[in-house]
């Protein structure tokens, strides 16, 4: 178990990376697609379809990167007021739905992927990229984060996270 938890740890340190460079890819575009246009005076014939794909694209393949890290909204007063064991049925129960959400909208994203595959689809602008390689990120990105919501639920059943990364000696709030 401890080596499932290692290996998605790792995945999604590396969605994390692959985020980061297609987000510092989507910057340089806007650099050169401003430059092209108006120090040039040319035309843009895929930048802003590059920026916009690569910039969803960072955002969903980031996602199981952002779990790793707790960085997703995070409302705790709830949890600041539960005891260390209502707090750990409170994390598996807001893991669990996270799990079987991020789930169904990766499968409902692989088969979006290969209706664009096998329907051939592509964009409606001048440069025609293949829809199929936008959408991947679909059932990627949000597979690897389902991936990381069973590494947490995991890490939380064995007691190798405490729930909501606080420990056992968070005070319990009184009203």
């Amino acid at each position: 178990m401890a080596i499932f938890i290692r290996f998605v740890k790792k995945i999604s340190t590396v969605c994390g990376m692959i985020s980061a460079a297609l987000l510092g890819g989507a910057i340089l575009v806007v650099c050169q697609m401003v430059f092209i246009r108006y120090v040039l005076n040319g035309s843009t014939v895929w930048q802003t379809d590059y920026i916009t794909y690569s910039m969803v694209a960072a955002t969903l393949i980031g996602s199981p990167y952002v779990l790793l890290l707790k960085g997703h909204v995070n409302v705790d007063l709830l949890p600041l007021f539960l005891k260390p064991k209502a707090r750990l049925y409170l994390a598996l129960l807001a893991s669990a739905g996270g799990l079987v959400f991020s789930a169904t909208l990766a499968w409902l994203g692989f088969v979006f992927f290969l209706e664009a595959w096998d329907g051939g689809w592509r964009t409606d602008t001048i440069w025609e990229l293949p829809l199929w390689i936008p959408y991947a990120s679909i059932p990627i990105g949000i597979g690897i984060l389902a991936l990381q919501y069973v590494a947490d639920v995991l890490a939380l059943i064995t007691g190798r996270e405490m729930p909501f990364a606080m420990d056992d000696h968070t005070p319990v709030k009184d009203i």
